[in-house]
């Protein structure tokens, strides 16, 4: 399973959620992928103001701060 976390460099909502994720990630074993949008017209103009965005897959899972209750729900059903 991969997740991706859209922000940008010197956001520190950006550290925040990574921070919150790196427990989740030990426990489920999820990969994790961060992607600067900065520089990426078609990333800034989708993700710009919310950041930072946990995606998987297919969708938007949750934006500015981890929320545990759908990321638990999300990693327990086995979503790719």
């Amino acid at each position: 399973m991969r997740l991706t976390v859209y922000g940008r460099s010197h956001c520190h909502l950006c550290e925040e959620m990574l921070s919150a994720l790196r427990p989740f990630q030990e426990r489920y074993g999820f990969a994790l992928e961060v992607v600067d949008i900065d520089g990426e017209p078609q990333l800034e103009a989708r993700y710009g103001a919310k950041v930072p965005v946990l995606v998987t897959a297919d969708r938007e899972l949750c934006h500015y701060f981890l929320d545990e209750t759908m990321l638990i729900r999300h990693l327990e059903a086995g979503d790719p």
